[in-house]
């Protein structure tokens, strides 16, 4: 076996198998290289549901940009449980969704009047 091919071999036979990494959560690698604009990005939707029980609030919702997710009904966690005292259903709002603990969390809501 030649020099290179030993060398190979030993390299590979120390480095860790990539099983054996530990990941990064969700948020920490969304957010690693994002720019962050001086005001988020606010989505628009519509409340289908407000669980104050639960702290969540499902929302029918256009494309959601900085997410790069696609319009869709789904349940959101809220930030601040307050939050889910400024809606009721079928209201239309504008909202702010980002990534918090591996969620998808509201993180800002403004209610249409």
């Amino acid at each position: 076996m030649s020099k290179i091919g030993c060398g190979l071999a030993l390299a590979c036979a120390l480095a860790q198998p990539a099983s054996a990494a530990t990941p990064e959560a969700v948020s920490d690698t969304a957010k690693k290289n994002a720019v962050i604009p001086a005001e988020p990005v606010l989505s628009e939707g519509v409340v289908k549901k407000v669980d104050k029980a639960a702290g969540k609030i499902t929302i029918q919702h256009g494309e959601i940009r900085n997410l790069g997710m696609v319009p869709m009904t789904m349940m959101f966690r809220v930030k601040d449980q307050a939050m889910l005292e400024q809606v009721q259903v079928e209201q239309k709002i504008r909202f702010h969704v980002d990534i918090i603990n591996n969620a998808y969390t509201v993180v800002r809501i403004e209610p249409e009047r």
